[in-house]
């Protein structure tokens, strides 16, 4: 009779023990990466870029309707959030080009309110053109004309 080693009954139970634990990391690590996007696209910061980029007629014509905001490279070195200062590079694009949406942002101290400090869009051509800058004079938000 041929006499089985003692490691193959293992084989099986193992690989499925593999296999269920990539399935579980992969998951998780997708969550995760939704999870942290999720977090990007709520914050003040955030949305007061998408704000000043749709009240931008030119920048609006420049990419074509309709306009689409895409994730976040996260591994992009752009994109850095501190306790007193944002700074992100947002991908959108319309049916006339693409590019990215450059927002840096600052706030007095931790749990106080964000202030935009520069927007601008950057057209994959190179293009850029101006959609917001804070106003150094008496530090209002103001749009750049």
């Amino acid at each position: 009779t041929k006499q089985k080693s003692p490691g193959s009954r293992m084989s099986m139970p193992l690989q499925k023990l593999v296999l269920f634990g990539s399935v579980v990391a992969g998951g998780s690590c997708t969550l995760i990466y939704y999870l942290i996007q999720k977090a990007f696209s709520r914050a003040s910061y955030y949305q007061s870029a998408l704000e000043q980029l749709h009240s931008r007629p030119e920048a609006l014509e420049a990419l074509g309707p309709p306009l689409s905001v895409h994730y976040l490279h996260l591994t992009d070195r752009y994109n850095f959030v501190d306790i007193a200062d944002a700074q992100l590079k947002i991908p959108v694009s319309g049916s006339k080009s693409e590019g990215h949406l450059y927002v840096s942002s600052s706030r007095d101290a931790p749990f106080k309110r964000w202030h935009l400090q520069e927007v601008f869009l950057q057209l994959k051509d190179g293009q850029q053109i101006p959609v917001f800058k804070r106003s150094a004079e008496n530090g209002d938000e103001g749009k750049e004309d």
